[in-house]
């Protein structure tokens, strides 16, 4: 029989009465240290969290998957979702607990940001951006707010929620788009792969490769170079390089007959073609490399 998992207010504490704030703000190890720094999996009904990872580290659970924590970082947690966390002894950063309909917009209505917020997102922070400083920066500054009883708290919380919300929201969907683009780069460099291993004897050039790929030679170039550090056209020629060494340490067929397989016309342009590109004559190539393996 499945255990069911509590629903608290705030973890741990069951009052039976209806939530007597509208944002609640603590740091981590304040409550996480009363439980051996692992909080169970529970979940808030009516609570939206933002937990800001100042330092130290350990794992998240959403609904029993696990996720690795890093320091600088802001996990988000949308109402009755099923979660917990293990800490490492050193954590330190604060969970803010806030009453979904209180905050901009509600999780999973049809705006960007509810969509987003009701997806449950870790998003590392780079302190080298400028929005990522400023999410660290309201976070912190919403902690220490909240600490004082001073004029215009509440709507100072607010303005630090929001801003925090917002920025998180935006550098955690470019990480997405960002993720989504090497993804389809590394989806085209594997087609483009099996079209050259299917074509390389033909000498197709690179247009012809990005007419397949249903992009333009430009765009060919530039993710093959992002990818391997060459372009396009290189790429092409190391196959046709690499078909040409195997063949003439592996088979003992003329360097004329070796041309003819690999789809020249003209046998000495392959060897023009392979002196440029491996800064020998195919024959002399083939006795250097049959001499170190004996052959």
């Amino acid at each position: 029989m499945t255990r069911s998992v509590p629903t608290y207010e705030l973890y741990g504490e069951n009052t039976g009465r209806r939530p007597d704030f509208w944002l609640h703000c603590e740091t981590i190890p304040s409550r996480s240290s009363l439980h051996h720094f692992e909080i169970r999996p529970h979940r808030h009904d009516s609570f939206f969290q933002i937990l800001y990872i100042d330092s130290g580290s350990g794992e998240a659970m959403f609904s029993n998957a696990w996720r690795a924590i890093k320091a600088q970082s802001v996990i988000t947690v949308p109402p009755a979702l099923d979660h917990g966390f293990r800490f490492s002894k050193d954590i330190d950063g604060f969970v803010i607990t806030v009453l979904s309909s209180h905050l901009k917009a509600i999780p999973g209505d049809r705006s960007r940001l509810g969509e987003w917020m009701a997806s449950p997102h870790l998003t590392k922070l780079d302190m080298e951006n400028e929005d990522a400083r400023y999410v660290a920066a309201c976070l912190k500054r919403l902690g220490h707010e909240f600490s004082q009883r001073r004029a215009g708290r509440n709507d100072l919380l607010e303005s630090y929620l929001t801003s925090a919300l917002l920025l998180t929201a935006r550098l955690s969907c470019e990480r997405q788009e960002d993720q989504a683009a090497v993804d389809e780069n590394e989806r085209r460099m594997e087609l483009l792969h099996g079209l050259i291993q299917r074509h390389f004897k033909s000498h197709q050039q690179a247009a012809f490769y990005a007419n397949a790929l249903g992009i333009s030679p430009t765009h060919l170039n530039r993710i093959v170079r992002a990818t391997t550090g060459f372009g396009a056209h290189e790429l092409i020629a190391r196959k046709l390089l690499d078909e040409a060494k195997r063949e003439l340490v592996f088979t003992f067929g003329s360097v004329q007959e070796i041309a003819y397989r690999l789809g020249f016309s003209d046998p000495a342009y392959f060897s023009r073609f392979f002196l440029k590109q491996a800064g020998q004559t195919p024959r002399s190539w083939r006795m250097a490399e049959r001499a170190k393996l004996g052959v």
